[in-house]
């Protein structure tokens, strides 16, 4: 998506990156869009980068991008659907969603209560923004079909490195070699 300024239509939380600090944009401040992916909103506001959640879209004057799945046949949990919300939480810097950054270790789905446990880690350990994506995957997950409880270990052994992201991700961002 190419940058593009809008106008706040009403007072919008937001989250400072990288450090996660929240703010609140006023409403008729002109803001620039700079990543729109995975229905949530990277923004440029008063030269600082700060990321706006896909639900506070319409304070932003846009549509928001809902996540959705066909209507369950069966009561189990289908890996294939988890796999595919997870691909739907994008960093807030880097346009790669963290699926393909190599930041989701493990999905365990427990059929019998309901539950997904999932094990990730961050690019960087005092990453700020850490609560607020570990926030995106639960939500986003939380929305598969027969779902009640998702559970995230944020992990930093292994540690992450750039060997982990999608050979994709490694060309999208330059880091391929």
């Amino acid at each position: 998506m190419e940058r593009r300024m809008v106008v706040a239509q009403a007072d919008c939380p937001a989250r400072r990156v990288p450090d996660g600090t929240p703010l609140t944009i006023p409403k008729d401040t002109f803001v620039t869009i700079t990543q729109a992916l995975g229905g949530n909103y990277t923004v440029t506001y008063h030269g600082q980068m700060v990321r706006v959640d896909g639900t506070d879209a319409d304070k932003l004057g846009l549509e928001p991008e809902l996540l959705s799945f066909p209507e369950p046949t069966d009561e189990r949990i289908h890996e294939e659907q988890v796999w595919e919300a997870l691909r739907t939480v994008y960093d807030p810097e880097i346009p790669v969603d963290l699926v393909n950054l190599g930041l989701i270790y493990d999905v365990a789905i427990d059929q019998d209560s309901r539950r997904v446990d999932i094990r990730m880690t961050l690019t960087a350990p005092a990453c700020g923004m850490g609560p607020v994506l570990v926030g995106d995957v639960e939500y986003r997950v939380r929305r598969v079909p027969n779902v009640e409880t998702v559970k995230v270990d944020l992990v930093f052994d292994p540690a992450w490195s750039r060997e982990m992201m999608s050979e994709e991700a490694q060309l999208a961002t330059g880091m391929f070699f």
